[in-house]
Parts: C-alpha cells; sequence; structure tokens
C-alpha cells in the first residue's frame, strides 16, 4: 500500500502545516477554538425526552466537519465510515449505493429526518440524490439506533443511515438567514443553490432550499485488459459517453416549538434526466440508455413530554416516484418502460420513564405500497405492512442494557390473478439486545456488544417481474453479532489535545439469500433462495486533535477487514470463496489543518483487491484502487455577510480504477466553489 506519490504528499502537508503554523506564531488568535475529530461517535440529544446514552454510539459526521470533505453527495461521504462499500457506477451522472458489513445494500436503511425512504420495487435508495449543502448530520448505526424512543421501523434493519437536514438557527436579532452557493468544475458541472431560513414567530421557523444540478459527465478514461500470459489485450484511452445529469430538487419546511415538545412538517421534490453510462465491454464505448426519475413526498413528525412518566411521538408520510428506463439502441432490444410507486405511512410511539434508569417503549407503524407499470402482463401488486415494537432500556451506574423485540406482518395481493399469485402472508418476530459496560465509571472507556436478528422482505421485482420473479420467495434472514470497545481522552498537552479509539469484532450470516438463477432451454431467469453467506469482520478507528501554535489539526483514521465467504453448495466451484467486490482490507484517512479561516483538507480512500464474480480465480481478479483528494479553502466576513471560496483537487494522482468491473471512474478533476451568507 505504500507509494512515493503518497509519501511526497504527506512531506507537502507536513510544510503547508508548518506553514501555517509560523505565520499564527505571527498573527495568533489565543480564542481560537481547539478542534475534536472529524469523525466522531458522539450523543444524540432529545429535546423532550430524558437525554439517555446511546448504548453503542455512531459514526456520525456533522456540521463543519461534515462541509469539509471532498464530497458532493451523502453516498460520497460514507465512503470515510468504517465497514462501507460505496457501489459507484461512475461519474456524477452513475447510480450510488452502500452495502455495510458484506450483508448487501438491500439490508441497510436510510432513513431522511427520522422517517426512512423507500423503493419498493428493487429495494435500493440512490444516494448520489441527496446533496451535502442542507444536510446538517449523517450518522451510522451497525444493529439499530440505540435509542428506544423511536418508530418500530427503525427496528428494521440490519444498520440505518440517517441523515437529519438543518434546522433553522438564527444570528441574535436576526429572523432570516440566506446563502446562495455556486458550483462549478469539471465534467461541465453547473451546480447552484440557495437555502432560505426564515423566522416566522417566536417558536416557528421556515427553511426553503433548492439545488440545480447540470454535468455533461465526459471524462477521459483508460481502458485496459491483460491476457492470462500477461501480455496486454487492450490499452485504449476514451472519453466516458452517455454519463450526463441535468437535476432539480426542492425542500421546504416548516419547524415548531411547544411546550415539552416541538414538531416539523417537510416537503421534497426531485426530477431528473441522465444517461447510463454502460459498461466497458469489448472496446464498445457508448451505450443508448436513459433514464427520468420524478420523486416527491411530504412527511410529518409530533413529539411531547407530557410527564415525567409518558411522552408521545407520531409521524406519517406520503411519497409518490416516478420512473422511466429507455433502451434504444439498434443492436439491443427496444425498450421504453415506466413505472409508479406510492406509498403511505403513518407510526406512533410510546415512552414510559418507569424510573431514572429504566424506560420501556411501544410502537405501532403501518405502511400501504403499491405499484404500477406499462410491462406486459405486470402485476400490479399492493403490499400492506403492519410493525409493533416493544423495547427496554436499563441505565445503572456503569451498565446500559437494551433489548426490543419487533413484529412484522405482511399481506400482498396483486391485480392481475390470473398470471400471478401473491406473494404469502407473512409473519416475523426479531429481536435484538445491546449492552454497555463503562469500567471506569465515565465515558472515556467503553465494552460495548449487541445481537440482532432481522429479515428483509422481498422486492416488487424479486417477486413479481415478468418471467422472472418467484412469488414464493422467503425473506432473506440476517444474525449479526458484535463486541468492541472504545476509547477516548483529553490530553491537555501542549502539542495534542484529544485521542480517541474505536474497535468492533463482528460475525454476520445471512440465510435464504435471493439470487437470480438460469433455468430452461430458453435462458429465463427466475428468482430463487439459496444463498448462505457468512462475515467475520475487523474495524479499527482513531483520532487525534492537536495544534501547533495557531493551527488547529486533526486526524482520523479507519482500517477495516472482512471476510465474506459463501457457504452455500459444497458442490460448488466458489464455495468458500470471498463474495462479489467485497474487499478484505480497507484504508481512509483524513486529515484538517484550520487556521484564521484558512482550511487544508486532505483524504486518502484505499480498497484492497477484490472478484468481481463468485468465483474468485484470475479471470474475475479486480486490483486495488486508492484516491488521493484534497481542498484549500477561506471563509471571509465583510460587514454582515459571510463569504466563503473553495477549491477541490481530487483523484490527485490521476489513477485510473474501476469500483465495479466494466465501470472506469474519472481521473483528476476539480472542482471551485463560491459561497456567500447574509
Amino acid at each position: 500500500m505504500k507509494h512515493p506519490k503518497c509519501s511526497a504528499l504527506v512531506v507537502a502537508l507536513m510544510l503547508l502545516t508548518n506553514v501555517f503554523a509560523q505565520a499564527a506564531a505571527v498573527i495568533g488568535n489565543d480564542n481560537e477554538e481547539k478542534f475534536l475529530d472529524s469523525i466522531m461517535s458522539i450523543q444524540e440529544v432529545e429535546v423532550v425526552a430524558n437525554k439517555r446514552p446511546e448504548i453503542i454510539r455512531p459514526q456520525t459526521l456533522a456540521g463543519a466537519d461534515l462541509q469539509r470533505l471532498n464530497s458532493r453527495s451523502v453516498a460520497d461521504a460514507l465512503r470515510y465510515f468504517s465497514g462501507v462499500q460505496l457501489k459507484d457506477y461512475g461519474g456524477i451522472g452513475g447510480i450510488k449505493t452502500v452495502n455495510i458489513r458484506s450483508m448487501g445494500t438491500n439490508h441497510v436503511g436510510v432513513f431522511y429526518n427520522g422517517i426512512q425512504l423507500g423503493n419498493a420495487q428493487n429495494g435500493q435508495v440512490d444516494l448520489g440524490r441527496y446533496s451535502l449543502d442542507n444536510i446538517e448530520a449523517i450518522s451510522l448505526y451497525n444493529g439499530q439506533r440505540s435509542n428506544i424512543f423511536q418508530s418500530a421501523k427503525d427496528f428494521s434493519s440490519s444498520s440505518a443511515i440517517y441523515i437529519n437536514t438543518k434546522r433553522p438557527h438564527f444570528a441574535d436579532g436576526k429572523n432570516y438567514r440566506v446563502s446562495v452557493q455556486m458550483r462549478t468544475g469539471s465534467f461541465g458541472l453547473a451546480n447552484p443553490s440557495v437555502v432560505w431560513d426564515q423566522r416566522l414567530t417566536d417558536k416557528i421557523s421556515m427553511s426553503a432550499n433548492a439545488e440545480y444540478t447540470y454535468a455533461n459527465g465526459r471524462y477521459k478514461f483508460r481502458y485496459t485488459r491483460k491476457q492470462l500470459d500477461g501480455n496486454i489485450a487492450y490499452d485504449t484511452t476514451a472519453t466516458r459517453q452517455n454519463g450526463d445529469v441535468e437535476a432539480l430538487r426542492t425542500e421546504l419546511g416548516f419547524y415548531g416549538y411547544l411546550a415539552n415538545g416541538r414538531w416539523n412538517l417537510n416537503g421534497y421534490f426531485y426530477t431528473s434526466e441522465r444517461g447510463i453510462p454502460g459498461a466497458i465491454v469489448n472496446n464498445v464505448f457508448r451505450r443508448g440508455e436513459r433514464q427520468w426519475d420524478k420523486s416527491a413526498f411530504g412527511q410529518g413528525a409530533f413529539e411531547k413530554k407530557f410527564s415525567d412518566l409518558y411522552s408521545l411521538k407520531v409521524s406519517g408520510k406520503f411519497a409518490w416516484d416516478y420512473s422511466r428506463y429507455l433502451r434504444d439502441d439498434p443492436k439491443e432490444l427496444y425498450l421504453n418502460n415506466h413505472y409508479y410507486q406510492k406509498e403511505a405511512y403513518v407510526s406512533i410511539s410510546n415512552l414510559f420513564n418507569i424510573t431514572d434508569w429504566w424506560s420501556a417503549s411501544a410502537a405501532a407503524d403501518l405502511q400501504w405500497n403499491t405499484m404500477d407499470a406499462d410491462l406486459t402482463d405486470f402485476s400490479y401488486p399492493t403490499r400492506w405492512t403492519q410493525l409493533a415494537a416493544i423495547a427496554t432500556a436499563f441505565n445503572y451506574k456503569r451498565v446500559s442494557l437494551q433489548a426490543s423485540l419487533l413484529g412484522t406482518f405482511i399481506q400482498e395481493s396483486t391485480r392481475s390473478r390470473k398470471l400471478y399469485t401473491a406473494s404469502p402472508n407473512k409473519r416475523e418476530l426479531s429481536p435484538a439486545a445491546f449492552f454497555n459496560y463503562r469500567p471506569t465509571g465515565s465515558d472515556r472507556f467503553e465494552i460495548y456488544g449487541f445481537f440482532k436478528k432481522i429479515f428483509r422482505m422481498p422486492t416488487f421485482n424479486d417477486l413479481y417481474y415478468t418471467e422472472i420473479g418467484n412469488a414464493n420467495l422467503e425473506p432473506e434472514y440476517t444474525y449479526q453479532y458484535d463486541i468492541g470497545f472504545s476509547f477516548n481522552r483529553p490530553l491537555g498537552h501542549k502539542v495534542f489535545d484529544f485521542v480517541a479509539l474505536k474497535a468492533d469484532a463482528y460475525y454476520n450470516t445471512v440465510k435464504n439469500k435471493i439470487i437470480a438463477y438460469p433455468t430452461g432451454k430458453q435462458f429465463r431467469w427466475t428468482m430463487i433462495n439459496l444463498g448462505r453467506v457468512r462475515i467475520a469482520g475487523l474495524e479499527v478507528s482513531g483520532d487525534v486533535a492537536a495544534h501547533i501554535g495557531k493551527v488547529n489539526m486533526k486526524l482520523h483514521t479507519q482500517y477495516t477487514f472482512q471476510r465474506a465467504r459463501d457457504y452455500t453448495n459444497p458442490n460448488d466451484t466458489f464455495y468458500g470463496d470471498q463474495i462479489p467486490y467485497i474487499p478484505r482490507h480497507s484504508v481512509s484517512v483524513s486529515y484538517n489543518a484550520n487556521w484564521h479561516g484558512w482550511d487544508l483538507n486532505y483524504s486518502f480512500i484505499y480498497t484492497g483487491e477484490r472478484y468481481n464474480e463468485q468465483e474468485n480465480n484470475r479471470y474475475n481478479y479486480e486490483p486495488p484502487w486508492y484516491t488521493h483528494d484534497m481542498s484549500l479553502s477561506k471563509d471571509f466576513k465583510i460587514g454582515m455577510v459571510q463569504l466563503c471560496i473553495a477549491g477541490e483537487l481530487n483523484n490527485v494522482f490521476n489513477q485510473a480504477y474501476e469500483v465495479i468491473h466494466n465501470y472506469p471512474m474519472p481521473g483528476r478533476n476539480f472542482r471551485l466553489t463560491a459561497k456567500v451568507t447574509i
């Protein structure tokens, strides 16, 4: 993993830091605040209920630390978390999904302001749609969020990502705040955005924001393939085509406070047209696929503490999604398909604070999903889901314990009953247990762990897709085991301010994994339950905060080891092999130096060797890849106006790499950003 370019970059960073330090020694500012770590495990604060510690603290990026990363979307920011594999199909227009601890994208719940984003069609959420411009914090929980005052849906995933948008905050004496930002750069990028926060009354505020993105998506890449004897089969430089995107995102939110409570209403609309940059195969560099998406939802939540004993939370959502897929390529079958999804959701959660150290909760959710399409002989499925959860938490001196039980009840029907039989009703119970022990009686050193059994329902595509779906599919079950420790300590040293260390060892199994299987002489495929996957892993992360003179610095590093093997059938040639696209080793490093409004940021990501098919042989081998990214920004204040200018250089050493086989990623690229806030 060592590389002379990496060593040269480290030396350059040290020199820049030294320049900052010397300048700071001359100018100085004794009141400058020292940094903490950039990716932190922090406790959430419940406004209307008693704050209880997180039994297993999440990985969190928040506030200025989130904005400093060389990331444009939520998917890009998640690369810096332990145990995360990003599936990126290339460029600004490519779809981006995440896989956490090798359990599959469909096992990841994504929650937007506390309510889950859904996609009943394929179970995946494209995180590239969600910009960081209006995001306050991103948190990653393995197992589930250890806050029992939550909806039943919060208990229903193997892991969860929580995206919280910014609530309006105002300076003293001001009733509004407006931020206008313009970003441009490589790939023909034009990305303006605006955020307007307005205080309506003493207890009600509004936030409106809009963002437009356009990019032609064209970038040069090197396409190289070697024969088995080591000779070059292909070595071509070409330009990536059909990766353009044009998208508009708008949001409107109202936020209110009342006695011992709060509420919010949020509306979201997204529309886009993009080319689908297909796989580069046999020197074919251009594809004819295009995709149109429209997504709209309205959601709200009400939360109130009625007494020291009882608190209530009510939330609801209605969502509408449209997608169109066009394949207009003379060499392939013409397709022009339209899909429509609807979702309605309501949840009621109750919290009972029995004593200062013992609490219990009960939650009930109801969800409705339906899907329409213009496919021949489409099934038109409808799914009703009821969830009920009970949980309890004990927080006594050095020990914290939590246990929960989720009941899931699902009924489905299809409109085309003559052609399709609906999937049988499902009834599942899902237990989970968490513990935390603090040997010293403080939060500086903690030992924690959890067990969770959960499942994921087959998607509508799995069950009903024409000539492929199988209505009798069983859910995929995951069993998760985790134990770890965390340590943090303020140092008060003349250079070093803070140090933190966190390590987790885990073991997961996935049962009844859903796979596509070829059947019949006409190469038809069907979905079956066949797979069994065993996953063992280790995650280690460390943080250091320091200062030299008046230069504040922070360094975050993380390392992940994963052994995720397929143990489905001993007769398979790939029995016991690493499952596709899961690296055994991955590393990320982020560094920040700050002085008088100047911000210098550097990040490094390394992903080890992988295989793109089930069989681990040299035909399917994917080499390691790594990227170096840097940025420099400066904050100014002119009267009442705040101005920020930033420049970013990504993939500094122009490495040619692929996250997904035959989907080349961009080489060296840049972005320039100007932001004005009044």
